[in-house]
């Protein structure tokens, strides 16, 4: 059993080694969600705390991204995220996508779906009251409702 937990302790400082990149993609302002949608500042506010850290380029990494094996686990989760919203690059999207990004991120707050669990564990401040749910989910159908009709796309199915 000692021989089996001294295995375990000196793979873990060996993991210690192999670090994630915590690089974050250059901000460009005018290419924001936040900018270009000109986003009220108490919305801002919400999606900053409860989004930005996975869906944008903005990503603050917390003390325990330092530690391995759960930093791979988050840098996955980030990248993951920014693949598949990425708040910071928003512009870049066709107008149907951006629509379509904005009813997806509705929905999922709706489900309970966002902001995950494993991440409102660390950050408190991320989690969102149902008035704030409501606010997000209200805002985001509008700016992709608001978005269809300025490109003359058909509605959501």
């Amino acid at each position: 059993m000692k021989k089996i937990l001294i295995v375990l302790l000196v793979a873990f400082i060996l993991i210690q080694f192999f670090r994630i990149d915590k690089t974050n993609p250059a901000v460009n302002q005018g290419m924001d969600f936040l900018t270009i949608k000109n986003t009220p500042e108490n919305i801002a506010t919400n999606i900053r705390n409860s989004c930005y850290d996975c869906h944008s380029n903005e990503t603050k990494y917390p003390w325990y991204s330092n530690i391995q094996p759960v930093a791979w686990f988050l840098k996955d989760h980030i990248d993951e995220g920014r693949k598949e919203l990425n708040f910071s690059t928003f512009a870049t999207y066709e107008p149907k996508r951006q629509a379509h990004k904005l009813d997806e991120a509705a929905e999922m707050i709706e489900k309970g779906e966002m902001p995950l669990e494993s991440y409102l564990l660390g950050h408190p401040e991320a989690k969102l009251t149902d008035a704030q749910k409501s606010e997000l989910i209200a805002y985001f159908k509008k700016i992709a409702g608001d978005t269809r009709i300025e490109h003359n796309l058909p509605a959501e199915k």
